[in-house]
């Protein structure tokens, strides 16, 4: 019998996508008398949060050549959450010193990772500077997801004379699969639902990584544990078997029938037996079984009726086959911020810091715009009575622009923000519903998987409208968007919580939100301690963006959108 805990998976966080970057340059500075300068590019990036910058690694040296196209690699854990920045310094190596200062410095570019990523191909060129009153020529970066097995298996099993183990019924079965480690140890990758009273189980469909089911190494033993569910979590062990993904894989020509026995439970850990017939796969007989009945085969048979294969697409995909992500923004103006003019308001700038609302734009926006081609944002104010006649609106431009609500990049956001808070009259109610059906109309109009579209929502206080804005969500949960809510000041957003969706899907009038497509997060709990604006930005971003991609994939997967193929060169 197992422990009541060996059947639970262990939490563990999602590593970033492994990006690799491969450099070049054009047209460098010639610093040699008798030969061209001779290359070396090294990168430095930044901590999350952090100005200081940090040397990552070096390429290889090339001799004699103004344009070289270097062949180490530069691998990096990409997070779309982050605003990664990277410093190339580009030096002429004239000398034997292992120090880099003592190199002819040739220029530097600066460039966010996610820029490059977002931009066409995955490729950006950019003009080296730094050497005052010369061309330095340029840079060029070749971002480019690495490999690894991202198949997904989709998979379906059924189950035969399982051992009656329940006194009063029968049998209440499920499977636990487990890949094995290289220590001869066994992970729990996946687990069915019980099916309840039944010797003769059929488990729904489900799908499992290739990677989690045994990190792409097609032979590595795959263990599937049977087991009888209590209701204490004392599951009772019927039996289990071996596989390898390799055999599963021919239940796409053939069904495979696996023999249900006890192996590791009676004989230790990593032992198994198999007969050469691939279509009947035992293990070791359940010893008590064979004791008691001298007819006895097995614990029943476990039969895989399907078995099919395909590609897992990533966030970086859908981003170099040209998605776009379309970021629109949405300001707070009722009354309960507080006047402007005052320092207790939380629409106050002093000359030496933000406001919760400038900072809350900047740190999402910044990360955001690298994946926008056009760099021109919709930005919008709601709750404010509007001049001349004071007529209040619920999204309003902050340009004052009714026919092009626009604005160049996050600093003519914040110009525009900056502005209106001189000319509207802050005052109410808090209402989304109007900002978010208006994004969701335009999101409408394409949703072939070429446009994703964030709204930024950034408020104070109670919502009051909650009703429309739940009706609101439930239809944009269909189209390709997602709603970020940043709530600042010292509310307790009870609601916001509930629009979030992360343990209730969202639902208006019996139907339900397809996608959770909503992240709410309160700014205060992003805060640094020491006043640092740049690590309060950092975290903030970090966490408001990280359901991003997954919210993407989902809209994708569920339309069966595939990314399109970057156009050749």
């Amino acid at each position: 019998m197992a422990s009541p805990g060996a059947l639970e998976p262990a939490a563990g966080s999602v590593p970033g996508t492994k990006v690799e970057l491969t450099v070049s340059c054009r047209n460098l500075l010639d610093m040699d008398t008798f030969s061209k300068s001779d290359p070396v590019v090294v990168l430095f990036v930044q901590g999350s949060g952090s100005s200081e910058w940090k040397e990552f690694g070096r390429t290889e040296v090339i001799d004699n050549t103004l344009n070289p196209d270097f062949v180490r690699k530069f691998v990096l854990d990409y997070y779309f959450e982050e605003k990664q920045n990277l410093r190339f310094d580009v030096y002429n190596v004239d000398s034997k010193s292992c120090s880099i200062l003592k190199q002819d410095f040739l220029g530097q570019a600066f460039v966010a990772l996610g820029e490059v990523i977002g931009s066409q191909r995955g490729r950006l060129e950019r003009a080296l500077t730094g050497v005052p009153g010369k061309r330095c020529g340029t840079i060029l970066l070749l971002a480019e997801e690495l490999s690894n097995c991202r198949d997904i298996v989709t998979m379906q099993l059924c189950a035969n004379k399982l051992d009656k183990k329940d006194f009063f019924g029968k049998s209440d079965p499920f499977l636990v699969f487990y890949r094995s480690n290289e220590d001869g140890t066994f992970t729990i990758c996946h687990k069915t639902e019980v099916v309840k009273n039944t010797l003769n189980p059929v488990w729904q469909p489900f799908t499992i990584p290739v990677r989690a089911l045994c990190n792409g190494d097609y032979d590595r033993t795959v263990k599937i544990d049977v087991y009888d569910w209590d209701r204490d979590g004392s599951h009772d062990f019927i039996g289990e078997f071996a596989t390898s993904y390799r055999e599963l894989s021919r239940a796409q020509s053939q069904f495979t029938v696996y023999e249900v026995g006890w192996g590791s439970q009676a004989e230790g850990p990593g032992t198994f037996h198999t007969r050469a017939n691939p279509a009947l796969r035992p293990q070791v007989l359940n010893p008590r079984k064979k004791c008691k009945k001298k007819k006895y085969v097995n614990s029943g048979t476990v039969t895989l009726l399907s078995f099919s294969v395909e590609s897992e697409f990533t966030f970086v995909d859908y981003i170099r086959g040209g998605t776009q992500l379309n970021f629109t923004v949405a300001i707070d103006f009722t009354a309960s911020n507080g006047m402007p003019s005052q320092p207790t308001s939380l629409h106050y700038a002093s000359p030496y810091q933000l406001s919760a609302y400038a900072l809350a734009l900047k740190a999402v926006g910044e990360v955001i715009q690298d994946y926008d081609s056009d760099k021109l944002f919709p930005a919008y104010g709601f709750g404010a009575k509007l001049p001349p006649d004071g007529k209040i609106s619920h999204q309003f431009p902050l340009n004052n622009n009714v026919d092009n609500p626009s604005c160049a990049g996050i600093e003519g956001v914040l110009e525009s923000y900056l502005q209106s808070l001189r000319t509207v009259q802050l005052y109410g109610p808090t209402n989304f519903a109007p900002v978010i059906n208006q994004v969701a109309g335009v999101a409408a109009q394409v949703t072939d998987g070429s446009q994703y579209h964030v709204l930024l929502i950034i408020t104070d206080g109670v919502i009051s409208d909650m009703l429309q804005t739940k009706e609101a969500i439930v239809t944009a949960s269909a189209l390709p968007m997602s709603i970020i809510i940043v709530g600042v000041g010292p509310a307790e957003f009870e609601a916001m919580e509930e629009l979030d969706g992360d343990e209730v899907r969202v639902s208006s009038r019996g139907r339900y939100a397809e996608r959770d497509i909503v992240q709410f997060v309160p700014f205060r709990d992003y805060v640094d301690d020491s006043g640092n604006q740049v690590l309060s930005m950092a975290r903030l971003a970090k966490d408001v963006l990280a359901e991003i991609p997954e919210q993407l994939l989902s809209y994708m997967k569920t339309r069966d959108i595939k990314p399109r193929r970057a156009d050749p060169q």
